[in-house]
């Protein structure tokens, strides 16, 4: 972090009342969860006294990085990656494992099952989740058609988190873990040559420069969350709370519902942008529900009783 933005954090910490907070999230103006975000603020400084800054595209600290910073009270707001945490606690990677929610409906569920669990364990953190919003269904980004499991051997894929990674492992792939900002250079090293992720994430980093073809599998919709430090929240005037939970609602809202009209206009992005693209064969969607499977059970050994016991209200429900 450089001095200068070391210095503007200091400076809005250093009152946890200030009229003006600083925020932080990982992905550029163009990404419907950005643009949800700026819609959240305009509805927040519209009914109440507080202005939020918005600092976008990793801008003022690395994605993956921000949740430390709010613990830290180092900036009062942020946009997070839950499945970036999965070594803090399995329930971060609850919504990674393949096909557990394989649609919006399905991921709304679980999203209300996890969320006392998460409601808690980020309380303890000095954390509270205002809203959450679901990445649109992944998909391979390949240079090659996808016809079968067979296809991905020993292809090197970049995933997100270690969900992913175990999944692309048991697929054939060579997976890596590498945040969004470091995907161009790691395929200009050759460091990766695939991509397992969202259309929307494909576009950000214009995926048709090094790849050709997107395979669409849905299979996941893992989740980002705002979140506030709950020493600047609670500081603020009660109504201006209310007002800011109420503007926090209705952005979940519709950020689920951005999530699921993008992937038909993103899929068309794509195609605009000379790439192929396809729903994957039967015979890898059948593979990556044996996988998830799997996974669902090695879950539950790292797994809290608690945390396990999410699980089991969720699949009662299905």
């Amino acid at each position: 972090m450089s001095a200068v933005v070391g210095a503007s954090i200091a400076l809005t910490a250093g009152s946890a009342s200030a009229a003006e907070w600083i925020m932080a999230s990982g992905y550029p103006d163009s990404n419907f969860h950005t643009q949800n975000i700026k819609k959240f603020i305009e509805e927040v400084e519209a009914t109440t006294s507080l202005k939020i800054q918005l600092n976008s595209n990793d801008t003022l600290i690395k994605h993956d990085a921000i949740k430390t910073a709010l613990q830290r009270g180092q900036i009062p707001i942020g946009e997070i990656r839950l499945g970036v945490y999965g070594n803090e606690d399995p329930m971060y990677v609850l919504a990674g494992l393949p096909f557990i929610a394989a649609n919006y409906t399905e991921a709304w569920l679980l999203k209300d099952m996890q969320k006392g669990y998460f409601d808690k364990i980020f309380a303890e953190q000095g954390l509270r989740i205002l809203y959450y919003a679901p990445w649109p269904g992944q998909g391979f980004y390949t240079k090659f058609p996808v016809n079968g499991v067979e296809d991905f051997k020993d292809k090197k894929l970049r995933i997100y988190s270690t969900a992913t990674q175990q999944m692309g492992e048991m697929l054939g792939f060579n997976a890596t873990i590498l945040p969004f900002a470091e995907i161009p250079q790691a395929f200009s090293t050759g460091l990766i040559e695939a991509l397992f992720t969202s259309p929307q994430t494909g576009i950000d980093i214009q995926a048709w420069d090094n790849t050709s073809n997107f395979t669409y599998a849905g299979a996941i919709f893992s989740k980002n969350a705002v979140v506030v430090n709950e020493s600047y929240f609670s500081a603020l005037p009660v109504e201006e709370q209310m007002a800011i939970l109420k503007a926090a609602e209705a952005a979940e809202l519709r950020g689920w519902e951005m999530s699921a009209q993008t992937t038909a206009a993103q899929m068309k992005t794509l195609q605009d942008n000379g790439m192929a693209t396809a729903s994957a064969p039967p015979t890898v969607i059948a593979k990556m529900k044996e996988i998830g499977k799997v996974m669902m059970d090695n879950w539950r050994k790292d797994a809290s009783p608690e945390a396990a016991a999410v699980l089991d209200r969720y699949l009662a429900l299905q």
